[in-house]
């Protein structure tokens, strides 16, 4: 039923909030994945010893990936065609939450691991400051999956078109 509550087009912003959930945390993951893949094969030259321990950036920026996959299948299980305006417009807020945290810790996780294992070929002991660094890097995304959930969970709180 369309009235001023639930309009037809309410159903647009919840998919587009499981759409920016998905697309904007690949996005970071896969800037994260080749600019510390970039920084491993020049570092693969000099140091070839030193590649497996060095992957530890690549795969922090693929599960930021998986921040977004959760909070999608989340949001497309509430999508219908009768959506209050209300839930839409959370569930929207809550993709763009966790996509931009997402892409956000992504850059930063490429940037890190891209001069960390550069500098840790040069110098092992600033493995373990890397490390730290892309922890707090991985936390960003994981505080914007926190508030995602948080948001889905108020979305459908007793409002029915």
């Amino acid at each position: 039923m369309v009235s001023e509550y639930c309009p037809v087009y309410s159903p647009f912003f919840g998919a587009m909030g499981c759409t920016c959930a998905i697309v904007f945390t690949c996005l970071g993951a896969s800037y994260g994945t080749a600019k510390s893949g970039v920084g491993i094969a020049a570092m693969g030259v000099l140091r070839p010893d030193l590649i497996v321990k060095n992957i530890v950036p690549v795969i922090m920026a693929g599960i930021i990936g998986i921040y977004g996959l959760v909070v999608s299948v989340l949001i497309s299980d509430g999508l219908k065609q009768d959506l209050p305006l209300y839930t839409s417009f959370i569930q929207f807020g809550a993709g763009l939450s966790v996509g931009l945290a997402g892409l956000a810790a992504g850059f930063a996780i490429g940037i890190v691991g891209d001069a960390g294992v550069r500098g840790t070929a040069q110098q092992p002991r600033l493995f373990v400051g890397m490390i730290l660094i892309l922890i707090f890097a991985e936390v960003l995304g994981l505080y914007g999956l926190i508030v995602a959930l948080l948001m889905n969970s108020k979305a459908n709180l007793n409002v029915t078109c």
